[in-house]
């Protein structure tokens, strides 16, 4: 199976649009690779991601299973370090920081949402939102954390226990945790994975609402159109590089250019 690669000239809201110095983004690429292995064994997971994601945006991550999404993720949350080229967030260059600095700003300005919920079983609702607060050694405002289980519909639930709540709620208690800091960014790694439609749906609003109530960023992997289309912009990845992106589209639209960039490159070659 080949993958076929798009022609369309990147456009002003296309975010493989040029880099332009002092210009505030959230998260910027440059150049990115990373490869896995030595010699013939080596895989090129990424190979030169350029792109540069504006402020309060919300972007899909799309593309067939092995074509990056999830090493793309890793290096821009920095997560894993890319072999070559830098990574940007919220202006500061990550990519030649000691871990322990790396540590300190995933904590306290990065968000995470995973599709496992990462809820620690042991905690309350309201200690697992604060969570990235205490391990950055900051105040914990209990106020902002009762708002934000108040805006993903949890309000009254700060001294339950993981357990007792729903697979959704849990995923509800993971985005207010992702959001208490006021990070640059927030990465969900296929938030909706484990749920159902009703469920995701549910979810994928509260993930829209950030961003366009609170101006958070936020940047979702995800394997599903549906997901997708709550999206401002879809980037499609294919054997390690940016084979295409779509601005705000619908499940149908995604799900066919997925499809376009999944043919083999020989179909209707008879027609």
């Amino acid at each position: 199976m080949g993958l076929r690669r798009s022609n369309r000239q990147a456009g002003p809201d296309d975010p493989r649009t040029a880099v332009v110095p002092g210009t505030d983004w959230a998260v910027e690429l440059r150049g990115v690779r990373r490869r896995y292995g030595r010699g013939s064994s080596v895989v090129h997971a990424l190979r030169g991601i350029d792109l540069a994601l504006p402020r309060a945006g919300f972007t899909a991550v799309m593309g067939p299973s092995g074509s990056g999404k999830s090493t793309f993720l890793q290096c821009a949350a920095g997560l894993d370090r890319p072999t070559e080229g830098s990574v940007r967030l919220g202006g500061t260059e990550i990519t030649g920081m000691s871990e322990n600095k790396l540590t300190a700003l995933r904590r306290s300005r990065i968000g995470f949402v995973f599709q496992a919920f990462n809820l620690l079983p042991s905690l309350t609702v309201e200690q697992n939102v604060l969570l990235p607060m205490r391990l950055a050694g900051v105040h914990q405002d209990r106020d902002r954390a009762a708002g934000l289980l108040a805006k993903v519909g949890l309000e009254g639930k700060g001294k339950r226990r993981p357990g007792e709540l729903s697979g959704g709620q849990q995923q509800r208690v993971a985005i207010a945790r992702a959001l208490v800091t006021e990070p640059d960014v927030v990465f969900a790694d296929e938030p909706t994975g484990a749920l159902d439609t009703t469920t995701a749906a549910e979810v994928l609003n509260l993930l829209r609402g950030a961003v366009d109530t609170l101006g958070a960023t936020v940047v979702m992997v995800t394997h599903d159109p549906a997901a997708a289309a709550y999206a401002d912009s879809v980037l499609f990845l294919a054997d390690g590089e940016i084979a295409d992106s779509l601005p705000r589209a619908s499940a149908t639209q995604i799900a066919a250019r997925m499809k376009a960039l999944t043919a083999p490159v020989h179909a209707g070659a008879a027609a």
